[in-house]
C-alpha cells in the first residue's frame, strides 16, 4: 500500500469503520460523530498521508471557496496578458490575499464576457475580480450572474453585489504632474494608448499639475499623444514623431510599460535619460528598479487593493457591505529618471 494512493476505504478498513464515517469526518460533518472517533480518523489519515480528493470536499460542503480572477485580454497586450507587469503584480497579490483566506484562485483571460459567465457557473465560483473589461460588459455580467464581484477600475453605473475598486488615478496625474513642474518642466508631453477611463483621468491631472498657478511662458507646452497598441506601430510611431518629441523636456507615460518601452527607445537612439529628456510613468511595477535610470512613477499599493478586494468579497457575498465604490490612494517615487532644470 505504500506506493499506491491511500484511499477512504483503506483508511475505513484499518479503523473498523465504515467508508460513510470516514468520509464525514475528512468533509467536515462531524455533528453526529463522536469526539473519540474524530480523533482517531484524523489521527490516521494524517500518518498514512492521506491526499483529500478536494473538489469532492467542496462540492459535499456546498461551497466552491474559488474566486475567479478574469482579466480582458486586450488586442493591446498581442498575447502576453498575464506577462504584462500591472497584470501580474497584481495575479500575486490577490494570490496571496485569497489563499491566505481559505479560497482557491482560479485565472481567466478572456475577450468574451459571455464566457465568464458560463465558467463562473461550471466551478460554482463563489466571486471574482475583474480587470480591464468595459463599462458594457460589467451591466452584462450583472443581469446574467448573482454571484458578488469586484472590479478594478471599472466605469460604470453603480449595481448590487459589485464593488469598483478604483485608485486615485486623477491625484496621481496631478502628483506626477505637480513633481514636473517642481523640477522646472514647462514642455511636457503626456503619452497613452486611448485617451478614455483611467488614463484620461491620469493625463488630465497631469496636464491641470503642470499649468497650475502660474501665467504659462511662451515656451511652455502641454501636449497628449494617443500612440499605437501594437508594437512596431510605435516604434514606427516615435520614428516619425522624433524630431517633435524632442522638443519636450519630459514625458509623462500613463503606464510603467509605456514609459519604460519610451526610455529603451530613446537610449536606442543615443538620446540621454533624463539628461536629454526626463520621464515619469504610473503603477510602480517591479521593472521601475531594474532599468536604467530606474523610473521615477506614481505608486500603487498591489498588496493593499488585493486585500481589500477579498475583504469586499467575503462582505458582498453575506450581504452587509453597501458601499458601491472604494478609491485607494497612490504616492509618487521620486527615482532617477527625471532631471531638473
Amino acid at each position: 500500500m505504500e506506493n499506491e494512493r491511500i484511499r477512504i476505504v483503506d483508511i475505513a478498513e484499518e479503523l473498523g469503520l465504515s467508508t460513510a464515517t470516514v468520509s464525514n469526518v475528512i468533509h467536515g460533518k462531524t455533528k453526529k460523530i463522536s469526539d473519540e472517533t474524530v480523533k482517531r480518523v484524523q489521527e490516521l489519515v494524517e500518518k498514512r498521508g492521506y491526499i483529500p480528493n478536494m473538489a469532492g470536499i467542496l462540492l459535499a460542503q456546498n461551497s466552491s471557496k474559488i474566486v475567479g480572477i478574469v482579466i480582458n485580454n486586450h488586442e493591446k497586450y498581442e498575447g502576453h496578458v498575464l506577462e504584462d507587469a500591472f497584470i501580474a503584480s497584481s495575479l500575486n497579490a490577490l494570490s496571496s490575499e485569497l489563499d491566505r483566506a481559505g479560497y482557491f484562485m482560479m485565472i481567466r483571460a478572456t475577450t468574451d464576457w459571455s464566457e465568464i459567465v458560463r465558467v463562473a457557473s461550471m466551478w460554482n465560483m463563489e466571486g471574482l475580480v475583474l480587470i480591464g473589461f468595459c463599462e458594457q460588459d460589467y451591466c452584462r455580467l450583472r443581469e446574467s450572474m448573482h454571484i458578488p464581484f469586484v472590479v478594478y477600475d471599472g466605469y460604470f453605473r453603480e449595481a448590487e453585489r459589485t464593488c469598483n475598486l478604483i485608485i486615485d488615478n486623477y491625484g496621481g496625474g496631478f502628483q506626477a504632474g505637480a513633481y514636473l513642474r517642481r523640477m522646472g518642466h514647462r514642455r511636457v508631453l503626456c503619452i497613452a494608448d486611448n485617451f478614455i477611463c483611467m488614463d484620461r483621468e491620469r493625463v488630465e491631472g497631469c496636464m491641470a499639475a503642470v499649468s497650475e498657478n502660474a501665467a504659462e511662458p511662451e515656451s511652455s507646452m502641454k501636449d497628449l499623444w494617443q500612440i499605437p497598441m501594437a508594437r512596431e506601430e510605435r516604434r514606427r510611431f516615435y520614428e516619425d514623431h522624433f524630431s517633435r518629441l524632442m522638443e519636450y523636456t519630459a514625458v509623462f507615460a500613463a503606464s510603467d510599460f509605456y514609459a519604460i518601452e519610451l526610455i529603451h527607445w530613446l537610449q536606442e537612439r543615443g538620446v540621454a535619460v533624463p539628461e536629454q529628456i526626463s520621464v515619469i510613468g504610473f503603477d510602480d511595477s517591479p521593472w521601475c528598479e531594474k532599468i536604467h535610470p530606474a523610473l521615477t512613477t506614481i505608486r500603487q499599493d498591489a498588496g493593499k487593493r488585493a486585500a481589500c478586494a477579498v475583504e469586499i468579497l467575503q462582505k458582498l457575498r453575506h450581504g452587509d457591505y453597501e458601499k458601491k465604490m472604494v478609491k485607494l490612494p497612490v504616492f509618487l517615487v521620486e527615482r532617477a529618471s527625471v532631471k531638473r532644470i
